[in-house]
C-alpha cells in the first residue's frame, strides 16, 4: 500500500475507508460441470454456456470444474479461484460427480470461511437443492408443480436487508414482487413447511423470497446466515441469455434481474484473494479453452460447453 493509500486509511480512521484498496479486481469464479444424460466420447459431462455468460457480464471469467476429480485436484482449484457456482441442471444431487463435487467444495468452503478466508458459494435450481442437502445431510425436497413457468417473490421481513437485495433498486425489487419474471424449471422444492421443521436449516439459512405453484409454498430465494452461501431456486441467468422457451421473461426489468444477482455475487467473489501459481497454470485453465455448441434447436440451452 502506498504512502497516500496509508495517510487516506488514516485520516478517516475507519476500516470501511479502505476496504476499495482490499479488492480483487480479476476475480475467476468456478461453474461446476455435470454428467450428460447420453454420455458419448468428448461429450462426457457439460455445463450450460448462459452461466459463464451470467459471470462474465459482472466482471468475473470462468474456470470449469470439471466431475470426478481427486481430491487433492479440488483443494488446488479451490485455492486458485475467488468463487463457485453451482447451476441447475438433471442429475441426482446424491451420487452424481456433480454432487461429489459440490460436497467437496461445499466442506473447503465452511472450512475456509470459518478462518477468514472469504469463499462464496451459489446454487441455482439443482444447486439451490445440493445446497438443502448438504447443509441438512437428508432429501427434503417435495415435488411442486413448477416445471416451465415464470414466478414473482413473495419477500420475506428480513429480505430488504438481506446481502443479496439490499443494494436492489426499489423499481426492481417491486417488479420481482408483482411480476411473474423470475424463471422456474424444476419439479422438486424445498416448502417453507419442510423448512420450517429442520433445525439444520433453519439455523444455516435465512428465507428471503418464497414461490408458490398454486398449492404449494416453497423457499425460492435464500443466504446463510453466517457464510456467503446462497441459493435461488429460480434461474436468474435465463432472462438474459436463454431464448429456446417461451415463459422465459425478457422484460427490460427481467434483463436486469439478471444483471443485479450476477453483479452481486461477482462482487462476493472480488472479497476472495485465491490466486492461481502462475500466469500460465490460469491461463490453461479458463473457459476460454473450449468452444460451446450451439444447441438451440433441439436443447433448453442456447449453447452449451462439452467436456
Amino acid at each position: 500500500m502506498s504512502n497516500f493509500a496509508l495517510m487516506f486509511c488514516f485520516a478517516f480512521s475507519t476500516l470501511s475507508s479502505c476496504t476499495a484498496l482490499k479488492r480483487n479486481d480479476e476475480p475467476i469464479i468456478g461453474v461446476l460441470a455435470q454428467e450428460v444424460y447420453s454420455p458419448r466420447p468428448q461429450n462426457a459431462s457439460y455445463i450450460a454456456a448462459s452461466y459463464v455468460k451470467f459471470l462474465e457480464s459482472a466482471g468475473a471469467r470462468v474456470v470449469p470444474v470439471m466431475i470426478n476429480k481427486t481430491l487433492e485436484e479440488y483443494k488446488t482449484l479451490f485455492n486458485s479461484i475467488n468463487g463457485i457456482l453451482y447451476p441447475g441442471g438433471g442429475v441426482s444431487i446424491l451420487t452424481s460427480g456433480y454432487a461429489n463435487a459440490a460436497r467437496i467444495f461445499y466442506e473447503l468452503a465452511i472450512e475456509a470461511n470459518s478462518r477468514g478466508d472469504y469463499f462464496p458459494v451459489w446454487g441455482t435450481c439443482l444447486g439451490f437443492e445440493e445446497l438443502t442437502y448438504l447443509t441438512s445431510g437428508k432429501m427434503l425436497l417435495s415435488h411442486t408443480n413448477t416445471s416451465g413457468v415464470a414466478l414473482p417473490l413473495v419477500f420475506t421481513n428480513r429480505s430488504r436487508e438481506s446481502r443479496m437485495f439490499k443494494g436492489f433498486p426499489s423499481e426492481l425489487l417491486d417488479a420481482l414482487a408483482s411480476e411473474p419474471i423470475t424463471e422456474n424449471s424444476h419439479k422438486w422444492s424445498l416448502t417453507l413447511a419442510i423448512y420450517n421443521s429442520n433445525a439444520d436449516l433453519r439455523k444455516f439459512y435465512k428465507v428471503l423470497t418464497t414461490s408458490s405453484d398454486g398449492k404449494n409454498e416453497f423457499v425460492s430465494t435464500m443466504e446463510a446466515y453466517g457464510f456467503p452461501i446462497y441459493g435461488t431456486q429460480w434461474h436468474p441467468e435465463k432472462n438474459a441469455f436463454e431464448w429456446t422457451k417461451p415463459y422465459i421473461p425478457h422484460s427490460p426489468l427481467a434483463v436486469k434481474v439478471t444483471f443485479f444477482m450476477a453483479d452481486f455475487f461477482v462482487n462476493e467473489a472480488r472479497k476472495n484473494f485465491h490466486k492461481f501459481e502462475d500466469e500460465e497454470v490460469e491461463k490453461r485453465a479458463l473457459i476460454y479453452n473450449y468452444n460451446p455448441v450451439y444447441t438451440g434447436i433441439k436443447s433448453a440451452f442456447e449453447q452449451i460447453y462439452y467436456f
